[in-house]
């Protein structure tokens, strides 16, 4: 075929062309097809595979962060049971609700046995604090006088003890004059008591229900 073939040819009447340019044409047309064809369904495949590579990716992620849970799992379990066993043994050192005052009692008798003076003992019930639905702080505020020896005494005698009791704001004065009591000491005595198991209940039904405030009970040993 020649090009002048070409040129003679008439678009609008493709039905008279030559059989052979109409093959070429035909041929052309459908290599085209098959190019395009070809090219948007590899870009599809391009588009899967790297949709593909992504997730897989976030699975192998997601296969280290189960596998080192595996590997670590028997060890969280014997920190966990460690834990458990730690707290028992802490809430085995704070007085249920009925031995508070018994711990009252003592923390009292420990301020005389020291040689000291109790000028003030006053627990305070209404400045009770409930921390984490596990336990209660509640504060005692006191005053004795004496001398040094019988405040190291008396502070040893607290630490001493198998409740926890922790001193705080602690403060020392010069007394007024008396040989035998020269310094006053102040501070609070915070003792702690474990939540039981009606009172954790009532904890967690306060924001569902409103209920009057538990009216503060008290006692004060001068």
């Amino acid at each position: 075929m020649k090009m002048e073939e070409f040129k003679n040819l008439d678009p609008k009447n493709f039905g008279n062309w030559p059989i052979p340019i109409k093959g070429v044409i035909i041929l052309i047309l459908c290599i085209i097809a098959f190019l395009s064809g070809l090219w948007f369904d590899t870009k599809l495949q391009i588009e899967e595979l790297a949709n593909v590579i992504e997730k897989e990716d976030v699975l192998k992620k997601d296969f280290k962060i189960k596998q080192w849970k595996a590997a670590t799992l028997p060890k969280l379990k014997e920190q966990l049971i460690q834990i458990e066993s730690t707290l028992a043994e802490m809430l085995r050192k704070l007085p249920n609700e009925a031995q508070v005052d018994e711990l009252i009692r003592d923390i009292s008798q420990a301020i005389l046995a020291s040689g000291l003076k109790q000028e003030l003992f006053q627990p305070n019930y209404k400045g009770e604090k409930e921390e984490k639905n596990i336990y209660v702080k509640l504060p005692i505020k006191l005053r004795a006088s004496g001398h040094f020896h019988a405040f190291g005494k008396f502070i040893s005698g607290v630490a001493a003890m198998n409740r926890i009791v922790t001193l705080h704001n602690v403060k020392i004065e010069s007394g007024k004059g008396d040989d035998e009591h020269p310094l006053t000491l102040e501070m609070i005595a915070q003792i702690y008591r474990y939540l039981e198991v009606k009172e954790v209940e009532v904890v967690e039904e306060k924001p569902k229900s409103k209920s009057k405030p538990k009216s503060g009970h008290g006692h004060s040993i001068d």
